[in-house]
């Protein structure tokens, strides 16, 4: 039986970082790291990712139409939770800490949704499509738990409108196609400096979120239905898609940071 969010241990040990994230502890290589990130999620798309939307939209068309209304489902729910639920709310940010030692529990954090999210893909794709189906909403339900306790470690969270929309606009970045990605972190960056940003959550632009979205996961997850290799294709893509998510929660909550340090630099000169 795998262990549901809410069994995940309050305190992770440092140790247990994810090993694809290096731990810096120097905030000019944690600026440097975060403007090299910037830059691929500004990069233009090239063939390999034009020829891979071409792919995926020729699939698209192949998938059956019952399986696009799962994924749907799911991501609708997803959307909703994020702008209505109460799960955001669970996350208590700490009273306070250094860049470093917040960065130390965010990896920690990443490391055990990831493995949890690792051990729901393998049990869904030993099951076929039922099974597969039903790890949609519960993986779901990860990422969207993940990503408030990564953001509450950081020192942000709550119920506001204001912070529910960060949180879609790291998981529209964290998913957004290559072509769309400037534009999600823009977004982004424009909500960070409190400009332009729609009064309630629910005139947030979410559709497009849910199109991008779907279409990201859909070949990957369509693979964990193939009898046989479903359990260790779905193991490593929900794996790979609760660690993107994780980086790039990560490199929001730093963006973040330094603005608001900026700001405050920018108000104590006055």
């Amino acid at each position: 039986m795998t262990r549901s969010p809410e069994t995940l241990p309050e305190f992770i040990a440092p140790e247990d970082v994810p090993a694809g994230l290096v731990t810096v502890v120097d905030e000019g290589a944690i600026r440097a790291d975060m403007e090299a990130w910037r830059a691929r999620m500004l990069r233009r798309p090239g063939l390999m990712d034009k020829a891979s939307r071409a792919a995926q939209d020729r699939i698209n068309r192949l998938i059956p139409e019952r399986v696009h209304a799962v994924v749907t489902a799911g991501v609708e729910a997803m959307t909703r939770g994020i702008m209505t639920g109460s799960e955001v709310l669970k996350a208590q940010p700490p009273a306070g800490g250094s860049l470093a030692a917040r960065e130390d529990k965010a990896r920690a954090l990443i490391r055990a949704y990831r493995n949890t999210a690792g051990v729901e893909g393998g049990i869904a794709g030993a099951g076929g499509f039922v099974m597969a189906a039903a790890d949609f909403p519960a993986l779901m339900a990860i990422k969207v738990r993940m990503l408030s306790d990564i953001v509450a470690v950081y020192g942000w969270g709550g119920g506001a409108t204001a912070e529910r929309l960060f949180l879609l606009h790291i998981f529209h970045l964290a998913f957004a196609s290559p072509k769309r990605r400037p534009e999600a972190l823009r977004a982004l960056e424009d909500w960070i400096a409190g400009a332009g940003q729609p009064e309630a959550v629910a005139d947030y632009d979410w559709r497009r979120f849910q199109q991008e979205y779907r279409d990201y996961i859909d070949l990957a997850k369509m693979a964990q239905l193939i009898p046989v290799v479903g359990a260790p294709i779905g193991a490593v893509v929900n794996w790979r898609l609760v660690d993107r998510l994780g980086e790039t929660a990560m490199m929001a909550c730093r963006m973040r940071w330094f603005g608001e340090e900026a700001r405050s630099a920018g108000e104590a000169s006055l």
